[in-house]
């Protein structure tokens, strides 16, 4: 008996070890995501002088990734669904170092934006087969945690470029940055996407797309390493029969049962990011510098914000499989919604020179970070069946995306125009919307197979 018992601690050690190790891999994704999209927050600064830029034209040097994002999300869901997870994320990490190494040394503005435009296309990609990838190989019982390490992976990008930035910032002067250093800057995200692309090869296929091809064996041995030999093979009939009974079109995503999750995926997409996120991740130091910081003051609050995103991430990863999704997304974004109005209070009454507005700013990160940050990731690759996930992630990501590239292009505009004050609140009146929308329409799906999430949708 203790014999026995022994032996299935020890394959379950094996799987949990298996699966965080997958996990891991996919999740450095989502690292280059953060890294190579808030690398623009070190950089903005010295585009802006280097090639004399209007706020406008500073919204395109920033948005430029954020174009080729969405459209690598329009097709990672089409690819990933006929050539597999796998090498579609490979063929991300080439188009990550191809760009890397095209944004550090362009002679024209034009160049740069064509070579941050393809490290968009792969940050796009990667922005939902990596989340997809994790959902579709963990095992229920900790899905949202190891599907969360995604949005981690991403803060930890967002974190690790921050300090990068600062470092390569302290070699020289403003003229020296502005001349040279913003190139080592993006050139820096060259080493991550190589790291990435390597550690691609040692990881297998998507249990679920092998099934959906037919390639049952090998389905079976990775399902048995991540949940354990009897399991592994429950969980392939499972599977079978759901894919048995899905039909898989697009025409099925936009039916009438699919047609609440869709909505839900699309709404949490997109208010993930017309809340505010990226106006801070991505124009902090901007931002300080306007309001009287100097340049290395700023870079070193960013370096801040970025710890908070850390830290308050892991709270995420904490509880994401003990309150549920749902609850997590009630508390953030009402906490959101309190802190976006107390920043847009600390510009409307010239209250910038003390510690309030950071200190608003860093409560706002923490509330994102803790919900609204990981969850739609989460929850997004949970709702879909898995011969429309591919297709339904990716819609849903071209949503995300688009928010993501309305908040980069206008933010610029909407400091100089309105001013911070109305800039902020715009954002609270959205995080209100959203709030009352998880309320009403989000479902709780911890502890939940895909396979019984899919089922709920039937009935």
């Amino acid at each position: 008996m203790g014999t026995s018992r022994i032996a299935i601690n020890d394959s379950s050690q094996a799987s949990s070890a298996f699966v965080v190790k997958v996990s891991l891999v996919a999740a450095l994704g989502g690292l280059l995501f953060g890294y190579d999209t808030a690398v623009i927050a070190g950089v903005i600064g010295y585009l802006q002088k280097r090639f004399e830029l209007s706020p406008i034209m500073t919204g395109w040097a920033a948005s430029s990734a954020i174009w080729g994002c969405a459209f690598g999300a329009m097709a990672a869901g089409y690819l990933s669904d006929r050539f597999g997870r796998k090498k579609v994320l490979i063929v991300t990490a080439i188009l990550f170092i191809i760009s890397s190494i095209g944004a550090m040394v362009p002679r024209t503005l034009a160049e740069f934006l064509v070579a941050r435009f393809i490290g968009g296309l792969g940050i796009g990609a990667a922005s939902m087969l990596s989340p997809l990838y994790i959902s579709e190989i963990a095992p229920s019982r900790n899905r949202g945690r190891l599907v969360s390490l995604y949005q981690l992976a991403i803060v930890v990008g967002i974190n690790l470029i921050y300090f990068v930035n600062l470092i390569i910032a302290s070699f020289g002067n403003e003229a020296w940055n502005v001349e040279v250093g913003w190139r080592y800057m993006l050139g820096s995200g060259t080493i991550p996407a190589v790291l990435f692309l390597v550690l691609l090869f040692i990881v297998p296929e998507s249990p679920r797309w092998l099934v959906k091809k037919g390639k049952y064996s090998d389905a079976l041995d990775t399902l048995e390493k991540v949940n354990g030999i009897g399991e592994g093979k429950n969980v392939l009939n499972e599977i079978k029969e759901s894919l048995g009974q899905e039909v898989g079109t697009l025409s099925d995503l936009f039916s009438k049962r699919l047609r609440p999750a869709l909505v839900i995926g699309v709404v949490l997409a997109l208010f993930s990011q017309i809340t505010g996120i990226n106006a801070i991740i991505y124009y902090a130091p901007e931002i300080f510098k306007g309001i009287g910081f100097a340049s290395e003051s700023a870079l070193m609050q960013t370096v801040l914000i970025g710890a908070i995103n850390t830290i308050f991430t892991f709270v995420a990863l904490w509880l994401i499989d003990k309150a549920g999704r749902k609850t997590l997304l009630q508390w953030g974004v009402a906490g959101m919604v309190v802190c976006l109005l107390a920043v847009g209070l600390c510009f409307h009454f010239n209250l910038t020179s003390g510690p309030w507005l950071i200190l608003f700013i860093l409560a706002y990160i923490a509330c994102f970070a803790s919900s609204l940050g990981p969850i739609p990731w989460v929850l997004i690759s949970e709702i879909f069946p898995t011969r429309t996930r591919g297709i339904a992630m990716s819609f849903c990501t071209v949503v995300l995306w688009i928010g993501v590239l309305a908040v980069t292009q206008f933010t610029p505009v909407l400091l100089q125009r309105v001013g911070g004050a109305y800039t902020f609140w715009l954002f609270m009146m959205n995080a209100i919307v959203l709030l009352w929308f998880v309320w009403k329409k989000i479902p709780e799906t911890k502890q939940r197979t895909l396979e019984e999430i899919e089922q709920s949708w039937k009935q």
